[in-house]
């Protein structure tokens, strides 16, 4: 039998319900606005004109080797968990960087509309 009462009881369930989605959104929300803000203040506190890391490699847990350039200078540097050392200068032809015009045209140039169409080719028809 349907009472009153279980109906009271559904819709307390339902408002809860209704109550605990809302804190919920409202909780992504905040997360997502705080998340943002951080990336941008850490980003502002990262900007600097003078040293920019080339390239990373990690060689072990803790410890990388990173090429730096410091001003006109290229700096081979080894990273470890407590330490810093300084392992060779480098000539910018040494490194075989290519300016970002000289990026052939095949790397990273795709667009998105350009592989989900190379996808779409391998997808077998029915």
């Amino acid at each position: 039998m349907y009472t009153a009462a279980m109906h009271t009881s559904s819709l307390s369930s339902f408002i809860q319900l209704i109550g605990v989605l809302v804190i919920f959104i409202f909780v992504l929300i905040i997360t997502y606005i705080v998340t943002r803000w951080i990336a941008g203040y850490q980003k502002g506190q990262s900007f600097n004109k003078n040293l920019k890391v080339i390239e990373t490699l990690k060689i072990a847990q803790n410890k990388f080797i990173q090429i730096i350039e410091a001003g006109d200078e290229y700096l081979v540097i080894a990273l470890g968990k407590d330490e810093i050392q300084l392992l060779t200068k480098l000539t910018r032809e040494q490194l075989g960087i290519l300016p970002s015009e000289e990026i052939p045209a095949g790397i990273g140039a795709d667009s998105f509309k350009e592989l989900l169409d190379k996808f779409k080719k391998h997808i077998p028809k029915k």
